[in-house]
């Protein structure tokens, strides 16, 4: 079986954004899961930054445009929190680029716009 990166850290996210979908269901825009999901955090005592910003480094100059991550956990894991149709590859894509960016190594996508949560886990 093979070895699972943060897997402590990752179950008690999950479980916790779990509890918001349980709670709120689908339909809400983005904001109120971040808000829901900010307040599950705190209620927790779980180290967390939220709308993290990063800069992209290219050459020797710090590019114009920043990566705004929607929440880094246990100061090692994105999650980017989304309310649409599906993940798409686009958002593996944002994660990817937050993963480089960030120097960390685990991103969770979560989408609640679903009868249940939905969630992919993007490691590099």
């Amino acid at each position: 079986m093979p070895n699972i990166i943060h897997k402590t850290e990752s179950y008690k996210l999950l479980g916790l954004l779990f509890e918001v979908h349980n709670n709120l269901g689908k339909g809400f825009l983005e904001i109120v899961y971040k808000d829901a999901i900010e307040y599950e955090l705190e209620k927790s005592k779980i180290l967390f930054d939220r709308e993290k910003e990063y800069a992209v480094n290219y050459k020797d100059i710090i590019l114009k445009h920043k990566f705004y991550a929607d929440f880094i956990v246990f100061d090692k894991i994105i999650l980017e929190v989304k309310s649409c149709s599906h993940i798409s590859d686009s958002h593996i894509a944002q994660a990817m680029n937050y993963l480089k960016v960030s120097g960390n190594n685990l991103a969770i996508i979560a989408n609640f716009n679903n009868e249940s949560l939905e969630y992919k886990r993007i490691v590099i």
